[in-house]
């Protein structure tokens, strides 16, 4: 009797032993994802809950399935590098980051670890991926072209102004897409015989600056690049273009904030999506092989009250093809 008692307490735990290793790889990886942002937290809130709502379409919810690591550059673009760096040496599963100056940093810190992009204008130009079909390498995401942004916008002034000569092209000279950007941008400007002059900022500090030298230049309209930069400060960019009765075109980001006219791809759509990609990640996927996107849908936003404070009337042409105006 005591053998056998022996026997089956001999079985129990062998069987035991063997089922703990089982046990644990059926409890859920706690997935580590690390954010590299360009601007602040505040200023890229709603950036940012775009991206958790998208993770949650899939499933995955923070503090509990996965976390998530924030680094913040903070407007300061230089700092990126480092903290690209700070996050690859906690070598999360997932860098997700956004903008080609983002995605050139994390790209740079790893070779390694996946980097999922969100709103970033032409990374075939900028060197980023090798093409939208196949990225190779460790990056993909989303992006949007330039012509189909700022060649409308352009457009989209000349129709409200037919005599406008002249429009300053806001940009940050530290972001690796402007050149790129301000070329295509430029070429398509010529064709509608306006000359574009090149204003550049690298922070909040010289906004206002850039504001008194495009009164100078009599420039007609602004047309401000999709930049966080500017968007992280969009209200202070409305009110300087306001208080110089200037027209400015930009994302919708700004038309909310009091600028002229928003045009182009909705931006939130653009980090929620990156859940998606790193769903595909995370469940095996290689970044080299997921297609870039492209968006496919494109909003104007007219704010009717920015064009009343600042005597402008907005052709009904170009109402009718609002898809909200802002009263």
């Amino acid at each position: 009797m005591i053998k056998r008692r022996k026997l089956l307490l001999a079985l129990g735990l062998s069987m035991l032993s063997a089922a703990v290793p089982c046990l644990a790889q059926q409890q859920a990886k706690v997935w580590r994802i690390g954010f590299l942002g360009q601007s602040s937290a505040a200023g890229s809130a709603d950036r940012v809950e775009a991206f958790r709502a998208g993770l949650r379409e899939f499933g995955y919810l923070e503090g509990k399935s996965l976390n998530i690591e924030f680094r913040w550059a903070e407007d300061r673009y230089e700092q990126l590098p480092a903290l690209a760096a700070e996050l690859a040496r906690l070598k999360p599963d997932v860098i997700v980051t956004h903008g080609a100056a983002g995605v050139r940093a994390a790209k740079s810190a790893t070779t390694a670890i996946p980097v999922v992009m969100a709103n970033v204008g032409d990374p075939v130009a900028t060197g980023l991926v090798a093409s939208l079909a196949q990225p190779g390498g460790n990056v993909t995401g989303s992006t949007f072209f330039t012509l189909e942004i700022y060649g409308k916008q352009i457009e989209l002034l000349k129709e409200i102004f037919p005599r406008a000569r002249r429009f300053a092209f806001l940009m940050n000279p530290d972001n690796p897409s402007t050149a790129p950007t301000y070329s295509a941008t430029e070429a398509a400007a010529k064709l509608l015989k306006v000359d574009l002059q090149q204003f550049a900022t690298r922070g909040p500090g010289e906004f206002e600056s850039a504001f008194s030298a495009m009164l100078k230049t009599r420039v007609d309209a602004v047309v401000v690049t999709n930049d966080s930069l500017f968007t992280a400060h969009a209200t202070t960019i409305a009110e300087l273009a306001a208080k110089r009765r200037l027209p400015v075109a930009s994302g919708r980001d700004l038309a909310e904030a009091g600028c002229l006219l928003g045009y182009g791809h909705n931006v939130l759509d653009s980090f929620r999506r990156a859940g998606y990609f790193v769903d595909r990640i995370l469940k095996g996927a290689k970044p080299a092989d997921l297609p870039v996107e492209r968006p496919t849908r494109f909003e104007l936003v007219i704010n009717a009250k920015a064009a009343k404070q600042i005597g402008v009337t907005i052709p009904p042409k170009v109402l009718a093809r609002a898809d909200r105006v802002i009263e």
